[in-house]
């Protein structure tokens, strides 16, 4: 039997390789999977023309996933150091890397990431626009747009953000409500901005099924972005936000109808006790769709720390129903993250995500744990690195700082509680003072 996309295959009942694949990585009955797909509570992006993708699910049930940003901008234009960026976020085991160039000619570098990517590759067409064409942004026509988003499916990007759900109806709540940071999408302000500049509809909402078409030909997941998502804790939760988030479930239902897949983009910044409400209401109003978030940061005054905001955000929301995690860095509103910068957001953002598939019930999630906890008492040092989340960094502060007696660390040195507990009762002498 043929099939369009996954979602299509799905509702065939057709197994897909990418499903198979997905499959034997969660454990988990393809039949399970293939059938989630079919109700649109699981996707597997995977566009047509990313050959050596290694297949990732997200959604229901799954582990929850880690996607990292990066690309160049106007003021930073190191198309290698962006590269050995992906290359590192490979080697530490995100799920997704999202190109959001945006800044002049980035085709090269974006199949340059494709080829040399077995992560799912995602990216923001409309900032591509903008350098592709060489237009101020109030010039590019409807056509333009999707030529771009066109282009892109055929380069093999396997899930595209679109702001489809800032509509005239979205933007006259917006102004009814004023807010205290507005609009802090990047691509839906420059949606905004064409939209009140040319006096016409959002091309995305106006056009979707335009938009539909493209992406079944390349089976090129849709990411519904939150261009209202809140950019403080003051708008959190707000009726410009929750007003976009009812046309995004709307748009969902219109794409799973041509086999789309569909994730839905949440916040954003968010007060804590917050954000349980808000994965129900996503779910709910999203029909069960993945969701993915942006944090989300958890206060707004810890600029060089919003990794750790993030992470305390994001691991309540994964825990609630989030499915796939987009990281933040240390540099997050200051600057272009470099490579430690980058490094740091996926261990934060990584942590999250193992945290929340515990709290979740994710199948053997807590074995991990378990490992390094038997490793810590039996005082295994090499055996507690190799299973660190980022050993390197495990492996370098224990070199550091060395202690008399190996066994220990210069915490407790003898006083070791591991120690002495393994000690009594294999029934050992218990030496603290002495040698």
């Amino acid at each position: 039997m043929n099939y369009t996309t996954q979602m299509d295959a799905a509702k065939k009942g057709i197994i897909t390789h990418e499903m198979k694949v997905v499959s034997e990585k969660e454990n988990i009955d393809v039949e399970i999977i293939r059938g989630l797909i079919a109700e649109g509570k699981i996707v597997i992006p995977a566009n047509k023309n990313h050959k050596n993708i290694s297949a990732e699910g997200v959604g229901q049930g799954l582990r929850t996933k880690i996607n990292v940003n990066l690309g160049i901008s106007k003021d930073c234009q190191n198309f290698d150091l962006e590269l050995e960026k992906v290359r590192t976020a490979i080697e530490m085991k995100a799920e997704a890397i999202m190109d959001l160039s945006n800044y002049g000619k980035t085709e090269g570098l974006r199949k340059k990431i494709i080829d040399i990517s077995p992560a799912m590759i995602g990216t923001v067409p409309i900032y591509d626009a903008l350098g592709f064409y060489d237009k101020e942004l109030k010039d590019i026509t409807v056509d333009e747009f999707f030529d771009v988003v066109e282009k892109h499916g055929k380069d093999g990007v396997d899930f595209i953000t679109i702001h489809a759900g800032i509509n005239k109806e979205t933007i006259e709540t917006l102004k009814r409500n004023k807010r205290l940071t507005n609009i802090v999408s990047r691509g839906g302000s420059l949606l905004f901005a064409w939209m009140e500049l040319n006096k016409k509809e959002n091309p995305f909402y106006e056009y979707f099924d335009r938009l539909l078409d493209i992406c079944a030909k390349y089976d090129m997941t849709i990411s519904l972005g939150d261009a209202c998502r809140p950019g403080s804790l003051n708008d959190a939760t707000d009726a410009s936000q929750i007003k976009e988030l009812i046309t995004l479930g709307e748009l969902t239902k219109r794409a799973w109808e041509k086999n789309v897949q569909i994730i839905i983009e949440g916040p954003g910044h968010m007060p804590l006790n917050e954000i349980k409400a808000n994965m129900l209401l996503q779910k709910k109003l999203c029909y069960g769709a993945p969701f993915y978030v942006l944090g989300p940061l958890v206060t707004d005054v810890a600029p060089g720390y919003d990794h750790i905001t993030s992470a305390i955000g994001g691991a309540i929301a994964a825990t609630y129903g989030a499915d796939f995690l987009c990281y933040v860095t240390p540099a997050e509103h200051l600057r272009l993250p470099n490579l430690e910068d980058m490094k740091e957001g996926i261990v934060a953002t990584r942590i999250a995500a193992h945290a929340a598939d515990i709290a979740k019930g994710i199948p053997n999630a807590i074995d991990w744990d378990n490992e390094m906890s038997a490793a810590r008492a039996d005082l295994d040092w090499e055996g507690m690195i190799g299973l660190s989340i980022d050993p390197e960094k495990a492996k370098r502060y224990r070199e550091e700082s060395k202690p008399h007696d190996a066994e220990t660390c210069t915490m407790c040195g003898k006083m070791c509680s591991m120690r002495t507990m393994k000690k009594i009762l294999n029934g050992e002498d218990l030496n603290i003072i002495r040698d």
